[in-house]
């Protein structure tokens, strides 16, 4: 049975590229003091931002962008070497006081409300799974949400994105901020394969850290500190592994 909406059209969107097929799903937390701010933010005219939707703590779903239209919800971003996410995308608002209101949890209404839109949204969009994604994923060294206390591994249950078990923190050697060489370009090279934004150079450079810390987030949050230690490039070797096999 479909699931059912509340109504508040923003202004704030456009039209698609002719042919682009949605093949994203990207997933943010509001950031503010309240859902109501959020909301009205993402109508307000002046703002220019926008979602498709929103959801709040009590897991009511409001609707505000037409799917089949240009939802402006992921400002300067980039995956997989495509720039122009909004236009790839659908867009979930998830109420939530981030980072900045002292990372508050997810509601269990709200994370059922958003399982249950996320796989009406998949049923209509052929979304891969390794496209589904956080918005600190496409814009690294800009955003952190929805942040490392954020289920992903309870969606990717319900069939909603992809998710590896971490490899367990363990002492060992480490690549971080300034380090150079084949090891370096090897981390580069698989988070760049994966999708990230982020050049093959050979040196641990500032982006190169916002990427591993924006990997954390997702995929080995019980430590984010933009550090390459051994269990963050054992997840993502077996992440990207894992998709190998699924192509």
């Amino acid at each position: 049975m479909p699931i059912t909406c509340i109504e508040r059209p923003s202004p704030n969107f456009n039209e698609r590229p002719d042919g682009r097929p949605v093949d994203i799903l990207l997933l943010h937390y509001t950031g503010m003091e309240s859902g109501e701010a959020a909301a009205s933010r993402l109508c307000d005219p002046e703002a220019k931002v926008s979602a498709h939707y929103i959801v709040d703590e009590a897991g009511a779903i409001t609707r505000m962008v037409p799917e089949e239209m240009r939802a402006w919800h992921a400002g300067v971003a980039s995956w997989a070497g495509e720039s122009d996410i909004n236009g790839a995308s659908i867009g979930i608002e998830i109420v939530n006081g981030g980072h900045d209101f002292g990372c508050p949890p997810y509601p269990e209404a709200q994370m059922q409300a958003v399982e249950t839109l996320s796989l009406e949204i998949l049923s209509r969009h052929p979304i891969p799974a390794r496209r589904v994604l956080a918005h600190s994923d496409v814009a690294p060294a800009r955003k952190a949400d929805p942040g490392e206390w954020f289920d992903w591994a309870r969606l990717a249950r319900r069939g909603v994105g992809l998710w590896v078990e971490p490899e367990p923190i363990v002492e060992g050697p480490v690549l971080a901020q300034g380090d150079r060489g084949d090891t370096v370009a090897e981390l580069q090279y698989m988070l760049a394969d994966y999708g990230y934004g982020l050049e093959v150079l050979g040196r641990y450079d500032e982006n190169t850290k916002a990427v591993v810390t924006a990997f954390q987030r997702h995929f080995r949050p019980e430590r984010v500190d933009g550090v390459a230690d051994i269990s963050t490039v054992a997840t993502l070797r077996h992440l990207v592994e894992t998709v190998r096999t699924l192509a």
